[in-house]
């Protein structure tokens, strides 16, 4: 973090002090809300959370050197100086709306139905070229993540690259007001959380809440190709493959597990890159930072660089050479365009090809309908084995069974009756997909398979 006081903090919150006064005037020297991450100097959050409450941790955190705590409970006998506050929660995300307005910095606010994890990833690595850059870490985009998050930025960051998630009406709205971001990227508008927002248009409504807080005069981008997302072009950038786009990707070359190459283009310029993560949707990410890194000064040669560079993430594209297969650990989550995509990469690859799918989460009434549509889509591929976990991918499993008799389908019920057959049913030299949302906990197989 940089300057700013715990008087600030508290006021900003509107707090009530309990401590020594003198305190109020010293710097916080980061804010947490895990109590194993405690530093010297650094604020404590206690959060009340569905199965731990964070309160109980706060005598702990004054052993390790905190500044003080923020509790929304009046504490008897405090081992240290705290903030009592009538919730943690809505305390942490007003303190940090306040600190967001200290910064001057260029904020990328990055949202999207699929590949906002990834995609603030290649801006992040584009903008390395030449800036100090803090970006998310992992995916902690939500209402906690978030305000987390920006009070890392800190005095020798100049940029910083936000993923702002959300599976309700009005939680965007909230991300906007504490991110207020000076650069927007939509990626897509797919249909992942319909369960809470009823249908790709509630999904567009809700993520075009971005740009309710943004800078008056933000800079905005947006994926060109999406049906909805088109509806913004009049006030954006638009990216993707199509002619009409203002960044655009041709000559694409699919190398299986080992990326992508293909030519990237505008009517000022063109360059040939190498993208080292698989799949044809990281064209558009790379698109999505090539016009986040123009918008910015950079030039095309650190834009090729900082794509170039790019490295994966545990759980999402990341290629594991094992001594028996080749695995595309994508288990941190899914929905239905995600997991196609996946799909059509495994298809590139010139080994024994093994799909392992496990259910989508937060798809609502449409869930068996968009389970099975994955299913019917691997019967255009040429997929040698299907195996399917857990209630919900039993329709994908029925699906797959009559629209791909070329592919061998079996069904688990549940990961541990998968876990105990699975080194009978793969082979070494097999190329493995493992694909599911995080609820279902496959970076299991991913552990045992690379055991």
């Amino acid at each position: 973090m940089k300057h700013f006081t715990l008087k600030q903090f508290a006021e900003a919150c509107h707090a009530q002090f309990f401590g020594p006064e003198e305190i109020l005037a010293q710097d916080i020297r980061g804010v947490v809300q895990d109590n194993r991450l405690i530093e010297p100097g650094f604020l404590f959050v206690a959060i009340r959370g569905e199965r731990v409450d964070g309160h109980c941790f706060i005598p702990d955190v004054y052993e390790k050197g905190a500044l003080c705590a923020l509790s929304q409970q009046k504490l008897e006998y405090p081992a240290g100086p705290y903030l009592l506050v009538e919730d943690t929660l809505q305390a942490l995300k007003e303190a940090a709306e306040a600190y967001r307005r200290t910064l001057t910095i260029p904020i990328i606010g990055v949202t999207g139905s699929v590949g906002k994890t990834s995609t603030k990833e290649m801006i992040a690595s584009i903008l390395s070229q030449k800036y100090c850059v803090l970006k998310t870490p992992g995916n902690l985009n939500n209402e906690i993540g978030l305000p987390l998050t920006i009070f890392q930025i800190d005095e020798c960051h100049e940029a910083a690259v936000l993923e702002m998630g959300m599976n309700h009406f009005g939680e965007m709205h909230r991300l906007s007001r504490i991110a207020r971001p000076t650069c927007c990227v939509l990626t897509n508008i797919g249909t992942a959380h319909l369960e809470y927002l009823g249908s790709r248009d509630g999904i567009f409504r809700a993520k075009c809440e971005i740009f309710d807080y943004a800078s008056p005069d933000a800079a905005v981008f947006v994926n060109g190709d999406d049906d909805k997302l088109i509806a913004l072009a009049e006030r954006a950038t638009t990216f993707g493959l199509g002619e009409e786009n203002c960044v655009r990707a041709d000559q694409i070359e699919k190398r299986g597990f080992d990326g992508v190459r293909c030519r990237i283009f505008t009517d000022e310029f063109a360059f040939h890159v190498t993208i080292p993560l698989p799949g044809v949707h990281m064209g558009y990410n790379a698109l999505a930072g090539v016009c986040v890194g123009l918008s910015l000064g950079r030039d095309t040669d650190e834009i090729r660089r900082g794509i170039e560079a790019l490295r994966p993430l545990p759980g999402r594209s990341n290629i594991l050479h094992t001594p028996h297969y080749t695995l595309l650990d994508d288990c941190y989550n899914a929905n239905p365009a995600s997991m196609i995509e996946a799909l059509n990469i495994l298809e590139d690859t010139r080994s024994r090809k093994v799909a392992i799918l496990g259910d989508m989460g937060e798809l609502g009434p449409q869930s068996p309908e968009l389970h099975a549509s994955v299913g019917r889509h691997i019967g255009t591929l040429h997929i040698d084995l299907l195996l399917t976990i857990g209630e919900n991918s039993a329709k994908l499993h029925e699906a797959a069974a009559t629209a791909a008799p070329q592919t061998h389908c079996i069904h688990f019920s549940d990961l541990e009756s998968f876990l105990e057959e699975k080194d009978s049913l793969l082979k070494d030299g097999d190329a493995v997909l493992i694909k599911a949302s995080h609820a279902m906990h496959f970076e299991r197989i991913v552990e045992a398979l690379c055991s």
